[in-house]
Protein backbone atom coordinates (compact mmCIF):
# COMPACT_ATOMS: atom_id res chain seq x y z
CA UNK A 1 0.00 0.00 0.00
CA UNK A 2 0.95 3.77 -1.17
CA UNK A 3 1.98 5.89 2.34
CA UNK A 4 -1.00 7.74 2.56
CA UNK A 5 -0.67 10.79 4.82
CA UNK A 6 -3.92 11.02 4.93
CA UNK A 7 -7.03 8.73 4.77
CA UNK A 8 -10.91 9.92 4.84
CA UNK A 9 -13.21 7.23 4.27
CA UNK A 10 -16.68 7.90 3.73
CA UNK A 11 -17.50 11.05 4.92
CA UNK A 12 -20.97 12.69 5.12
CA UNK A 13 -21.85 16.56 6.06
CA UNK A 14 -25.73 17.84 5.89
CA UNK A 15 -27.14 21.53 6.30
CA UNK A 16 -31.11 20.71 6.59
CA UNK A 17 -31.98 19.25 3.43
CA UNK A 18 -28.71 20.02 1.37
CA UNK A 19 -26.00 17.02 1.40
CA UNK A 20 -22.74 18.98 1.58
CA UNK A 21 -20.59 16.17 1.50
CA UNK A 22 -21.75 12.59 0.46
CA UNK A 23 -20.10 9.47 1.37
CA UNK A 24 -16.66 11.14 0.43
CA UNK A 25 -13.38 8.91 0.35
CA UNK A 26 -9.97 9.88 -0.23
CA UNK A 27 -6.38 9.18 -0.03
CA UNK A 28 -3.79 11.68 0.12
CA UNK A 29 -0.27 10.47 -0.75
CA UNK A 30 3.06 11.58 1.87
CA UNK A 31 4.83 13.84 -0.53
CA UNK A 32 1.87 14.65 -3.47
CA UNK A 33 -0.16 17.63 -4.04
CA UNK A 34 -3.34 16.71 -4.72
CA UNK A 35 -5.76 18.56 -6.19
CA UNK A 36 -9.71 18.73 -5.90
CA UNK A 37 -12.02 20.59 -8.30
CA UNK A 38 -15.17 20.63 -8.66
CA UNK A 39 -18.34 23.23 -9.71
CA UNK A 40 -19.27 26.02 -7.59
CA UNK A 41 -21.36 24.37 -5.00
CA UNK A 42 -20.07 21.02 -4.95
CA UNK A 43 -18.84 20.91 -1.03
CA UNK A 44 -14.86 21.50 -1.66
CA UNK A 45 -14.59 24.12 1.35
CA UNK A 46 -16.87 22.33 3.47
CA UNK A 47 -15.25 19.43 3.17
CA UNK A 48 -11.88 21.27 3.28
CA UNK A 49 -13.58 22.66 7.09
CA UNK A 50 -13.99 18.92 8.20
CA UNK A 51 -10.43 18.11 7.60
CA UNK A 52 -9.21 21.04 9.59
CA UNK A 53 -11.54 20.06 12.06
CA UNK A 54 -13.97 23.77 11.74
CA UNK A 55 -16.79 21.45 10.70
CA UNK A 56 -17.52 18.56 12.22
CA UNK A 57 -18.52 15.58 10.02
CA UNK A 58 -22.41 13.55 10.81
CA UNK A 59 -20.67 10.30 9.39
CA UNK A 60 -16.94 8.85 8.36
CA UNK A 61 -13.66 9.12 9.51
CA UNK A 62 -10.32 11.14 9.00
CA UNK A 63 -7.22 9.93 9.42
CA UNK A 64 -3.67 11.63 9.55
CA UNK A 65 -0.59 9.45 9.40
CA UNK A 66 -2.88 6.53 10.33
CA UNK A 67 -4.34 8.08 13.67
CA UNK A 68 -7.90 8.64 14.00
CA UNK A 69 -8.27 12.32 13.87
CA UNK A 70 -12.25 13.11 13.43
CA UNK A 71 -12.84 13.51 16.83
CA UNK A 72 -9.67 16.34 17.28
CA UNK A 73 -10.46 19.97 17.36
CA UNK A 74 -8.96 22.28 15.09
CA UNK A 75 -6.13 23.78 17.73
CA UNK A 76 -5.14 19.60 18.67
CA UNK A 77 -5.32 19.29 14.35
CA UNK A 78 -2.75 22.31 14.03
CA UNK A 79 -0.33 21.15 16.55
CA UNK A 80 -0.67 17.43 14.76
CA UNK A 81 0.53 18.53 11.52
CA UNK A 82 -2.82 20.50 9.37
CA UNK A 83 -2.68 23.89 8.22
CA UNK A 84 -4.60 25.63 6.00
CA UNK A 85 -4.68 28.90 3.80
CA UNK A 86 -8.10 30.56 3.11
CA UNK A 87 -9.93 31.59 0.09
CA UNK A 88 -10.15 35.03 2.05
CA UNK A 89 -6.90 36.85 3.93
CA UNK A 90 -7.88 37.73 7.22
CA UNK A 91 -4.78 39.29 8.22
CA UNK A 92 -4.26 42.12 11.05
CA UNK A 93 -3.70 45.27 9.04
CA UNK A 94 -1.06 46.94 11.55
CA UNK A 95 1.08 43.86 12.03
CA UNK A 96 3.70 43.21 9.87
CA UNK A 97 4.79 40.06 7.93
CA UNK A 98 7.03 39.36 10.44
CA UNK A 99 4.34 39.62 13.33
CA UNK A 100 2.07 37.66 11.38
CA UNK A 101 4.54 34.67 10.79
CA UNK A 102 5.56 34.95 14.19
CA UNK A 103 2.22 34.49 15.92
CA UNK A 104 1.56 31.58 13.73
CA UNK A 105 4.74 29.80 15.59
CA UNK A 106 2.97 30.75 18.62
CA UNK A 107 0.13 29.04 18.06
CA UNK A 108 1.35 26.06 16.76
CA UNK A 109 3.52 25.64 19.75
CA UNK A 110 0.53 25.83 22.05
CA UNK A 111 1.27 29.68 23.81
CA UNK A 112 -2.08 31.56 24.76
CA UNK A 113 -2.64 33.55 21.49
CA UNK A 114 -1.46 36.73 23.22
CA UNK A 115 -1.28 39.99 20.90
CA UNK A 116 0.35 42.44 23.38
CA UNK A 117 2.84 39.78 23.20
CA UNK A 118 5.46 40.71 20.97
CA UNK A 119 6.08 37.23 20.23
CA UNK A 120 8.78 38.44 17.68
CA UNK A 121 11.36 38.82 20.51
CA UNK A 122 11.04 34.98 21.00
CA UNK A 123 13.85 33.33 19.61
CA UNK A 124 12.05 30.28 19.67
CA UNK A 125 9.22 31.84 17.52
CA UNK A 126 11.41 34.15 15.42
CA UNK A 127 12.93 31.08 13.68
CA UNK A 128 10.73 29.57 12.17
CA UNK A 129 9.04 33.08 11.52
CA UNK A 130 11.87 34.14 9.29
CA UNK A 131 11.92 30.97 7.81
CA UNK A 132 8.50 30.79 6.44
CA UNK A 133 8.76 34.43 5.32
CA UNK A 134 11.79 33.74 3.33
CA UNK A 135 10.52 30.98 1.98
CA UNK A 136 7.37 32.94 0.40
CA UNK A 137 9.47 35.49 -1.06
CA UNK A 138 8.85 38.01 1.58
CA UNK A 139 12.40 38.49 3.53
CA UNK A 140 12.36 42.35 1.79
CA UNK A 141 9.08 43.06 3.42
CA UNK A 142 9.74 41.54 6.60
CA UNK A 143 8.72 44.60 8.28
CA UNK A 144 6.16 45.87 5.98
CA UNK A 145 2.42 46.27 7.56
CA UNK A 146 -0.11 43.78 6.17
CA UNK A 147 -2.36 46.84 4.94
CA UNK A 148 0.68 48.14 2.82
CA UNK A 149 0.83 44.96 0.95
CA UNK A 150 -0.56 44.07 -2.81
CA UNK A 151 -3.04 41.52 -3.14
CA UNK A 152 -0.22 39.09 -3.94
CA UNK A 153 2.00 39.64 -1.39
CA UNK A 154 -1.07 38.95 0.92
CA UNK A 155 -2.24 36.24 -0.57
CA UNK A 156 2.24 35.19 0.10
CA UNK A 157 1.53 35.86 3.43
CA UNK A 158 -0.77 33.73 3.91
CA UNK A 159 0.97 30.94 2.75
CA UNK A 160 4.09 32.25 5.22
CA UNK A 161 1.29 31.85 8.14
CA UNK A 162 0.62 28.51 7.26
CA UNK A 163 4.09 26.90 6.89
CA UNK A 164 5.17 29.08 9.98
CA UNK A 165 3.10 26.02 11.98
CA UNK A 166 5.37 23.61 10.38
CA UNK A 167 3.02 21.53 8.97
CA UNK A 168 3.01 18.29 7.50
CA UNK A 169 -0.07 18.70 5.26
CA UNK A 170 -0.82 21.87 3.88
CA UNK A 171 -4.97 22.68 2.89
CA UNK A 172 -4.87 25.44 0.75
CA UNK A 173 -8.27 26.78 0.01
CA UNK A 174 -8.15 28.66 -3.63
CA UNK A 175 -4.72 30.49 -2.66
CA UNK A 176 -4.81 32.53 -6.40
CA UNK A 177 -8.13 33.78 -5.97
CA UNK A 178 -8.36 37.58 -6.82
CA UNK A 179 -5.06 37.56 -8.69
CA UNK A 180 -4.20 38.90 -12.00
CA UNK A 181 -1.56 37.04 -15.04
CA UNK A 182 1.14 37.98 -13.65
CA UNK A 183 0.30 37.40 -9.62
CA UNK A 184 -0.85 34.36 -11.05
CA UNK A 185 2.22 33.23 -12.29
CA UNK A 186 4.55 34.10 -8.96
CA UNK A 187 2.16 31.80 -7.02
CA UNK A 188 2.20 29.07 -9.25
CA UNK A 189 5.79 29.11 -8.77
CA UNK A 190 6.02 29.51 -5.10
CA UNK A 191 3.76 26.57 -4.66
CA UNK A 192 5.95 24.47 -7.20
CA UNK A 193 8.40 25.24 -4.89
CA UNK A 194 6.56 24.54 -1.49
CA UNK A 195 4.95 20.77 -3.12
CA UNK A 196 8.64 19.70 -2.51
CA UNK A 197 8.78 20.18 1.24
CA UNK A 198 4.73 19.80 1.77
CA UNK A 199 2.09 17.04 1.19
CA UNK A 200 -0.57 19.60 -0.35
CA UNK A 201 -4.37 19.85 -0.65
CA UNK A 202 -5.14 21.76 -3.31
CA UNK A 203 -8.56 23.54 -3.85
CA UNK A 204 -8.12 26.35 -6.91
CA UNK A 205 -10.04 27.15 -10.28
CA UNK A 206 -6.95 28.17 -12.06
CA UNK A 207 -7.14 25.03 -14.40
CA UNK A 208 -3.74 25.89 -15.84
CA UNK A 209 -2.10 25.80 -12.47
CA UNK A 210 -4.05 22.68 -11.60
CA UNK A 211 -2.75 21.14 -14.20
CA UNK A 212 0.64 22.05 -13.54
CA UNK A 213 1.10 21.71 -10.10
CA UNK A 214 -0.85 18.37 -9.45
CA UNK A 215 0.52 15.06 -9.09
CA UNK A 216 -3.12 13.51 -8.76
CA UNK A 217 -6.39 15.35 -8.95
CA UNK A 218 -10.05 14.52 -7.66
CA UNK A 219 -13.11 15.96 -9.14
CA UNK A 220 -16.12 16.56 -6.68
CA UNK A 221 -19.28 16.69 -8.02
CA UNK A 222 -22.30 17.08 -5.51
CA UNK A 223 -20.66 16.26 -2.31
CA UNK A 224 -19.10 13.13 -3.93
CA UNK A 225 -15.80 12.48 -5.74
CA UNK A 226 -16.75 11.05 -9.43
CA UNK A 227 -12.75 10.35 -10.39
CA UNK A 228 -9.70 10.39 -9.13
CA UNK A 229 -6.20 10.06 -11.65
CA UNK A 230 -3.24 11.96 -12.95
CA UNK A 231 -3.49 15.39 -14.77
CA UNK A 232 -3.50 13.70 -18.14
CA UNK A 233 -6.07 11.15 -17.34
CA UNK A 234 -8.86 13.85 -15.52
CA UNK A 235 -7.71 16.39 -18.59
CA UNK A 236 -9.66 13.36 -20.80
CA UNK A 237 -12.10 12.09 -19.04
CA UNK A 238 -15.18 12.24 -20.59
CA UNK A 239 -17.70 11.86 -17.58
CA UNK A 240 -15.12 15.31 -16.12
CA UNK A 241 -15.45 16.58 -19.25
CA UNK A 242 -19.16 16.68 -18.63
CA UNK A 243 -19.48 17.22 -14.94
CA UNK A 244 -17.01 20.11 -14.66
CA UNK A 245 -14.02 20.60 -17.38
CA UNK A 246 -17.06 20.78 -20.13
CA UNK A 247 -16.43 21.65 -23.15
Amino acid sequence: MADAILLVDRLMKSFGGLRATNDLSLEVLRGECHAIIGPNGAGKTTFISQLQGMLAPDAGTIALDGRDITAEPAHRRARLGIARSFQITSLVPDFSVLDHAALAAQARLGHSFRFWKNARRDPALLAPAREAVETVGLASRADTLARDLSHGEARQLELAIAIAQRPRLLLLDEPMAGMGRKDGVVMTQLLARLKRDYSIILIEHDMQAVFSLADRISVLVAGHIIKTGAPEVIRTDPDVRAAYLGH
